[in-house]
């Protein structure tokens, strides 16, 4: 599972750095960003407590929280379900 978000992520994250600064002859989109944003959720919310010039960056980085979070679940799970197996 954190596999396919991890590549959700990077697909995300290549449109919004190739719409922001007009990579390859592409036009600058302010919008590009906008896929970030359902796979940074619920960090999202708090970038507005923080300085405005870091949000384009927060919000970047803010999916990378829950690709943490699925990859600590489930090397945990993947511990948990070892152990049941070996201890009969």
């Amino acid at each position: 599972m954190p596999v396919v978000f991890g590549v959700l992520y990077l697909l995300a994250l290549t449109v919004f750095v190739v719409g922001t600064f007009g990579f390859f002859g592409q036009v600058r989109d302010p919008l590009s960003g906008v896929s970030l944003i359902p796979l940074g959720m619920p960090w999202n919310w708090m970038i507005d407590l923080l300085p405005e010039p870091l949000w384009p960056w927060l919000a970047a980085a803010a999916p990378s929280i829950n690709l943490g979070i699925l990859w600590m679940l489930c090397r945990l799970g993947l511990r948990s379900s070892a152990d049941e197996r070996t201890s009969f």
